[in-house]
């Protein structure tokens, strides 16, 4: 049967529009068109981009006016007084981004002889030129010795010859927070050996990043962040020019925080992994406090403590991350740099955080979505997936999601709910991406009606409930989707009915019947064979141990499909179970999911 929605062949999938990088003359990047649907224009929206369109013209020309770097300070005769400890780890097989003329970042090459002139050269994609200008790739050349110190001074210096200026794409308030923390955790072994002037130039241009950093456009998305990279660089950075930027950071810093991590400890955006690597910052802004003898504020201490403890409940037993809202899974060694400083490393039995239900047996674990998705500034990364599940069987990651994360923008259409083991109505998604000019001007956010979710959850020593139904279809086909998972502890077996009804009996006018597509998007590591009834299918995950799926749906299948992992892209498969239903009549689809040794 041919793939539907974002797993159509590469021609069918977002068309694709060329464009250029401001900031980057004449880089070709593509842009991603508007996913097929009805792109509604609300209200809230019409506000945000008139509020957008009145301010940001005003503060290109003020930051573009030849005299604005004058306003930004400087740090001279200060330098650096330390190195803050950033705790991401380099991985061991990473390559050195330079290498043999080329620069490797998100798995494309960008050919260049001398490093201080490939800041002129086009970029293969936006994704390639957001790590560039990010210095993403500052840790991992750093971590190759002398060599690799002195390739990254003279990237670094070739920055500053061609973008020292502000400049609307390099100076973009995501971009700039990531090149200050880079720069500032390096700064100081970057200029050790450098000559003095270079060593001086490169302090007083993180001292005019910084500052700019403090400076509107004051999005709340992305607000803490920014914060403590400026904290951070004014703890690197020495003398009052470092003191300064370090008590402004931090007196604005505690509402930051405030907006963006949740009581229960998750992030704004309802992303694991933003979660995280909000955590990973905040303890490396720690530790440079501590090398100041400064305490840490209560309201950054409490903050940390909160994201340490949602950490727990995120962390699956394969080591990686739970993949929802625009979140990947992380690496390992990452995850567990971001818990080393935690006493109590076990994960809840039971427990919902940030909307994500987490319940286990002694061989599954499994999270369900019960809550919407993120709005306004925060569903730039948010994905239109209500109830999706995610199921680990011992430390074997079977059913996730495909994985997409805002560093694959080119691949909104994952962001949709085809995109996650949840189920699919029609052909019209719930929610879409803004495009164009729109979202030029806010990000790609997710514009869709509101989505009502109600949820119960139920456990005793031998068996767990789970029940969540939304009307996130309803708008389209009058349907509501209702998801009821039923898990035996003592045989580990897990039973599921999806329940697609009208509301108190009401019939969309006009429609008899819909197609729908319940999903399961396997982890690419995950084999799976059908069986010869062709309602049963055989999976095993790395550890080799097999669980049998099936169901009673009309037509069951294994499809081919794409999963993004670090921004990149592997193919995997999914099951999908495909019939229709009836918008005046109650149907249901049941699955089950059980270890093939107990069949």
């Amino acid at each position: 049967m041919k793939p539907i929605g974002p797993f159509a062949p590469r021609d069918s999938e977002t068309p694709l529009s060329e464009g250029h990088i401001p900031g980057l003359k004449g880089s070709p990047v593509r842009t991603p068109m508007p996913v097929q649907g009805t792109q509604r224009t609300t209200p809230a929206l019409v506000g945000a981009i008139a509020k957008v369109l009145v301010t940001r013209q005003l503060w290109v020309e003020l930051y573009g006016l030849p005299g604005y770097p004058m306003t930004l300070g400087s740090a001279k005769g200060q330098g650096f007084a330390l190195t803050p400890k950033d705790l991401r780890p380099v991985p061991k097989e990473a390559p050195r981004p330079l290498l043999g003329g080329k620069l490797t970042l998100m798995g494309l090459s960008l050919d260049t002889d001398d490093p201080r002139l490939m800041w002129e050269r086009p970029t293969p994609n936006r994704a390639f030129a957001v790590e560039l200008h990010s210095f993403n790739w500052l840790p991992v050349m750093m971590a190759q010795g002398e060599r690799g110190v002195q390739d990254a001074m003279a990237m670094s210096l070739g920055w500053l010859a061609t973008f020292a200026d502000w400049s609307p794409f390099s100076w973009s308030p995501d971009v700039l927070s990531r090149r200050v923390y880079n720069l500032a955790c390096a700064g100081k072994r970057l200029t050790q050996n450098a000559a003095p002037a270079d060593a001086q130039r490169l302090a007083d241009s993180l001292a005019r990043q910084a500052n700019q950093l403090l400076r509107p456009p004051f999005s709340v998305r992305g607000r803490a962040e920014r914060l403590v990279a400026v904290a951070v660089a004014g703890c690197a950075l020495g003398g009052v020019t470092g003191e300064r930027l370090r008590n402004k950071a931090l007196k604005r810093l505690p509402h930051a925080l405030e907006q963006t991590v949740r009581e229960d400890g998750a992030h704004a955006s309802r992303a694991p992994e933003q979660g995280m690597e909000l955590l990973l910052d905040l303890l490396t802004l720690d530790d440079a406090l501590s090398q100041l003898s400064v305490p840490t504020p209560p309201p950054v201490a409490d903050a940390m403590s909160r994201l340490t403890i949602a950490l727990r409940s995120q962390v699956l037993p394969d080591k990686r991350l739970a993949v929802f809202q625009g979140g990947g899974p992380s690496t390992r060694e990452r995850v567990q740099a971001a818990r080393a400083h935690d006493d109590e490393p076990a994960a809840p039995p039971a427990s919902i955080i940030g909307g994500i239900v987490r319940v286990s047996s002694p061989q599954l674990t499994v999270l369900l979505d019960v809550e919407g998705p993120a709005t306004g500034a925060w569903s730039t990364s948010a994905c239109g997936q209500p109830a999706a599940i995610e199921v680990v069987c011992g430390k074997d990651r079977l059913f996730t999601s495909a994985g997409w994360t805002p560093r694959s923008p080119d691949r909104n259409a994952l962001r949709l709910s085809a995109g996650a083991s949840t189920l699919t109505l029609g052909e019209r998604p719930i929610g879409e991406p803004l495009g164009g000019w729109k979202a030029d001007l806010l990000g790609p956010r997710l514009i869709s009606d509101p989505i009502h979710i109600t949820r119960d959850h139920q456990q005793t020593d031998t068996a767990i409930w789970l029940e969540v139904e939304h009307d996130g279809w309803m708008p389209l086909y009058g349907l509501m989707h209702q998801r009821r998972i039923y898990i035996d502890q003592s045989s580990d077996e897990m039973r599921s009915e999806e329940c697609l009804h009208p509301p108190h009996g009401r019939q969309e006018p006009g429609r008899i019947a819909v197609p729908y597509a319940l999903r399961f998007q396997l982890d690419p590591d995950v084999q799976a064979s059908l069986a010869r009834d062709r309602r049963s299918i055989l999976l095993r995950g790395p550890s080799g141990k097999g669980w049998w799926f099936r169901s009673d749906g009309p037509d069951v299948a294994i499809e081919t499909a794409v999963h993004v992992d670090d921004g990149l892209t592997r193919r995997s498969m999914q099951i999908v179970v495909r019939g229709s239903a009836r918008t005046d009549a109650e149907t249901k689809i049941r699955w089950k999911l059980a270890p093939a040794s107990e069949e």
